[in-house]
């Protein structure tokens, strides 16, 4: 009688995707996990004060700093940082449990972020930069903002020249000209980079197609 063969698992992976402010990484990212089964994205865990419209747990985890800086020494999380009075960072023991079953993680960070979580799990971090067509495409989408202010415009702008400096530290750049373009781009390396990622179980799924195989001959 012939063994069935099991399905092939991976670990899952960490899309770490960055970009300047209005290069469209939100709303990419947004597509991708209505549309690609399989990925979460990262809920970070922070100390501010939750805004009308956020939710618990699916926009942040908000703890006080007494929680906070006891998961920080406990080294409860992947990366973290204090901006201003408040922190923010991403709970290791979540992002961990999702990786071993085999679920992908996607983190909407910048370029520091990226750097910390490579350092901590090189292995498992894809990182992703978006860049904008042009400084002038970029500064008319962040005018057609709502709310916009021209001193808001310029601070972006400001950080998107130190944040484009950062590109040659991801592995893969892409250029968002074109929305659907961009998209279809950025779920082909997810993509890949799963089927990449199923080579180190793929030696026990042959051995068992050959031990299948032998036991008909």
């Amino acid at each position: 009688m012939s063994k069935q063969v099991k399905r092939a698992e991976r670990r899952g992976v960490m899309y770490v995707i960055s970009s300047p402010s209005g290069a469209g990484k939100t709303t990419l990212s947004r597509r991708l996990l209505a549309e690609v089964p399989g990925v979460v994205m990262s809920v970070s865990a922070t100390t501010r004060e939750k805004r009308p419209g956020e939710d618990e747990g699916i926009h942040y985890h908000f703890v006080d700093h007494t929680e906070f800086e006891s998961e920080i020494e406990k080294d409860g999380f992947l990366e973290w940082a204090k901006v201003f009075e408040n922190y923010y960072g991403t709970p290791r023991a979540r992002v961990e449990a999702l990786l071993a079953e085999g679920v992908d993680v996607l983190f909407d960070v910048d370029w520091q972020g990226s750097r910390a979580l490579k350092q901590v799990l090189p292995g498992d971090v894809v990182s992703v930069f978006i860049l904008p067509p042009s400084i002038t495409e970029l500064k008319r989408r962040l005018e057609g903002r709502p709310g916009s202010t021209p001193e808001g415009v310029a601070k972006r702008l400001a950080g998107a020249e130190r944040d484009i400096q950062r590109w040659g530290e991801y592995d893969y750049v892409m250029i968002n000209e074109d929305l659907e373009t961009a998209y279809e781009e950025l779920k082909a390396i997810l993509l890949t980079e799963r089927l990449s990622r199923r080579a180190p179980s793929l030696g026990a799924r042959v051995d068992a197609l050959l031990e299948e195989a032998s036991g008909l001959s």
